[in-house]
């Protein structure tokens, strides 16, 4: 009877094992909000160097079902739609994966720069050295992914060698993406812009003379556009007022350009030397080692989950979305003050408390940005309430930075 008894509950058990040995879902076309039917789906290991570990196609109603062999470990679902790859995280003891892909489109309407911001250093005078980071918003309608070899183009200085690049879709991981050269110092991305925030990294450099003056161009309307110096390097706009600087703690000088059109001029000079503090910091700890990321060879899906992410190495500095001051090296974790006001009544702020401590509303603004920014990309908030809570900060900010300005 015993032995009974144990065969009759294990067959009971037979159907939960089996289910908690797989992982189900849905993939959803979010272009025509139906279900996406015939859809390459692939589980990869990332315990494994992220081979593949089962492999099936979405049926009619857009469900999958792929075997699960470490139930202990993190997985990614991958599916393939009209050429591009959309993901989506597994984290150990989960066993459902929905997945929203996107149709393909050459040409977009929607897109809109949200920030790019570029920092200068030159250690020695005679080398500058530049990395820029791009934000870019496909706010497509119906929700489009943007395909093709020139989906987003740059220019940068004559001169500059490229020293490398990644590329971030909307909640995913850097990859190395290197743009290619279009024609003289014009180069394009053909990195595919997925509905949301994409973001583009590029590190040069140029030689320098101890001066430097330069004409940025949006391709695209730039919400913010943000230069980074070390405190000992001068930065003179060529239209004044064009330009805000950002009161920073962190011994950097951060100047501020909004509302940039496609092609308007935004020329500045900078001159001097000097090396951002946390970089210095990284090279006397590393025996006067360049600071630089050791980059591995390009292609393949990208850098593995829990790696360092190449583009969290910057700590942003938000005006109206985000900006960043470049770390080199290292996450540059500052210690967060309290939080004087949610979203919501951020746009209350009695006039006195900002005259009296601007650079202490400046400082809780970026940072209540920063939180409205990572709740955006986490889900945790609605499109409306995003852009209203947006709304009421940038007005406040824009206040905050006139008083700051005129003080």
């Amino acid at each position: 009877m015993n032995t009974v008894k144990k065969l009759a509950f294990a067959l009971i058990l037979l159907p939960s094992l089996s289910l908690a040995q797989q992982i189900a879902g849905t993939v959803t076309n979010a272009t025509t909000n139906k279900p996406s039917a015939n859809a390459e789906v692939v589980l990869i290991s990332l315990a494994q160097g992220m081979s593949e570990s089962a492999r099936t196609t979405s049926d009619a109603q857009g469900n999958f079902k792929l075997k699960l062999d470490d139930t202990q470990a993190p997985h990614l679902v991958r599916v393939s739609h009209q050429g591009v790859n959309y993901f989506k995280m597994v984290p150990p003891g989960t066993n459902t994966a929905q997945v929203q892909v996107y149709d393909t489109a050459t040409k977009l309407d929607g897109l809109n720069g949200t920030v790019n911001v570029v920092r200068y250093q030159s250690a020695d005078g005679k080398t500058l050295q530049v990395i820029e980071l791009y934000s870019i918003r496909n706010s497509s309608t119906p929700p489009r992914t943007l395909t093709g070899e020139k989906t987003f183009q740059l220019t940068i200085p004559a001169g500059a060698a490229i020293d490398g690049g990644s590329a971030q879709s909307p909640g995913g991981q850097p990859i190395n993406s290197a743009p290619v050269r279009l024609k003289d110092n014009q180069f394009a991305f053909s990195f595919p812009l997925k509905p949301g925030e994409t973001r583009f990294q590029l590190e040069y450099h140029l030689p320098y003379s101890g001066e430097f003056s330069w004409s940025p161009r949006p391709s695209l309307p730039m919400e913010h556009f943000v230069v980074v110096l070390p405190q000992s390097m001068s930065f003179e706009a060529k239209n004044a007022g064009q330009f805000s600087p950002m009161p920073d703690e962190t011994g950097t000088n951060v100047q501020v350009s909004t509302a940039l059109k496609p092609g308007q001029d935004a020329s500045f000079r900078i001159a001097g030397t000097g090396q951002i503090q946390e970089e210095q910091q990284a090279d006397a700890s590393q025996g006067g080692a360049t600071g630089q990321q050791q980059r591995g060879p390009g292609g393949g899906l990208g850098t593995p989950i829990g790696s360092p992410d190449p583009l969290t190495k910057y700590r942003w500095v938000v005006l109206g979305v985000f900006a960043i001051v470049l770390t080199g090296g290292a996450v540059h974790i500052m210690g967060k003050s309290p939080r004087p006001a949610t979203p919501a009544d951020a746009s209350v702020v009695p006039p006195s408390a900002v005259t009296g401590t601007s650079n202490r509303l400046l400082d809780a603004m970026k940072e209540e940005l920063f939180e409205l920014e990572l709740e955006r990309q986490q889900g945790k908030i609605s499109e409306d309430d995003y852009k209203q809570a947006k709304a009421a900060l940038d007005q406040t900010l824009q206040r905050a930075l006139a008083r700051s300005k005129n003080s």
